[in-house]
């Protein structure tokens, strides 16, 4: 993999920096299907995978995250028929506990690449990753896989929440955003068209108002860099118009309910999956259905 290498804030070492994908400088290969499954979502902790067949016999396994324990992820990867050594690679949407366990500092396979933004890589080093393990994006890039990312970057607390579109050809596109601020033009655009939508739909205002939470936590999900409301979630995927499949991510157990959540989408013109923090969603694949993958 072409790379280019920086120097992260407040550390000495260099850290590689991911060449863009653009311009046919990494060729991607031909996708004839892929499948995405939620691990769990929520506030004890975000995983998901990503599975990509190509044409050629070829096959690729992606985890979205890595904030449920390493036993945990095992045991649900298990379920599935995944050995956590088939994982090829790791993108981070950002550092937070519940979506990088620090767990996964010791655990995580020698060979898997771990892709964080370049605004979350000095976070990533700190928290106990090597530079040697990490590879850095700012703009769209192919994994070693072959897979082509393309990311944005939007407002979640101080450093943002990146958000991914996975680029499959004819097979149709996926797109991944949790832990949004609110949903910006930019990641409407980003995202519009995509066959899969896998996106936040966190917490109902008015169970958020009534929680009893303290004033500053409600102000920090609700203020516009923090979680993205059902109602808020509804008019991104209105806009973002998914050709064929919602994935609601990251429902808060005390603030929301799945069946406000599944109210709020009947009669829409897509199939709805709504996500858990206990157990794995099921398959949810673009292209021809495959196994276990849900057509």
């Amino acid at each position: 993999m072409s790379q280019m290498l920086f120097a992260t804030a407040g550390f000495e070492a260099l850290i590689p920096m991911v060449k863009s994908a653009g311009g046919g400088a990494l060729e991607p290969g031909v996708v004839c299907s892929a499948g995405l499954c939620v691990l769990g979502s929520g506030s004890g902790g975000n995983c998901s995978v990503l599975e990509v067949c190509f044409e050629d016999g070829r096959r690729t396994r992606l985890l979205i995250d890595i904030g449920l324990s390493p036993r945990s992820t095992c045991k649900h990867l298990e379920v599935l028929g995944i050995d956590i050594e088939s994982i090829d690679g790791v993108l981070l949407t950002h550092l937070d506990a519940d979506h990088c366990h620090g767990g996964w500092v010791k655990k995580l396979p020698g060979g898997v690449e771990l892709f964080v933004h370049r605004k979350h890589a000095d976070l990533a080093q700190e928290g106990g990753f090597g530079a040697s393990r990490l590879l850095a994006f700012d703009g769209s890039f192919s994994t070693r896989g072959g897979v082509v990312v393309r990311p944005v970057l939007n407002e979640h607390d101080s450093r943002g929440s990146a958000a991914f579109r996975f680029v499959l050809g004819d097979v149709g596109d996926i797109g991944f955003a949790t832990d949004l601020g609110r949903a910006s033009e930019q990641l409407v655009a980003h995202m519009r068209g995509v066959d899969v939508l896998a996106i936040e739909s966190n917490y109902c205002p008015r169970m958020q108002e009534r929680s009893g939470r303290p004033i500053y936590l409600q102000r920090r999900i609700m203020g516009g860099r923090g979680h993205l409301s059902n109602g808020e979630a509804l008019t991104a995927i209105r806009s973002i118009k998914p050709r064929r499949h919602v994935v609601l991510l990251h429902l808060s157990r005390k603030c929301n309910s799945p069946s406000l959540v599944a109210g709020m989408h009947r009669g829409a013109g897509y199939r709805v999956t709504i996500t858990s923090q206990n157990r794995p969603s099921g398959w949810v694949n673009v292209g021809p259905s495959r196994g276990n993958l849900d057509g």
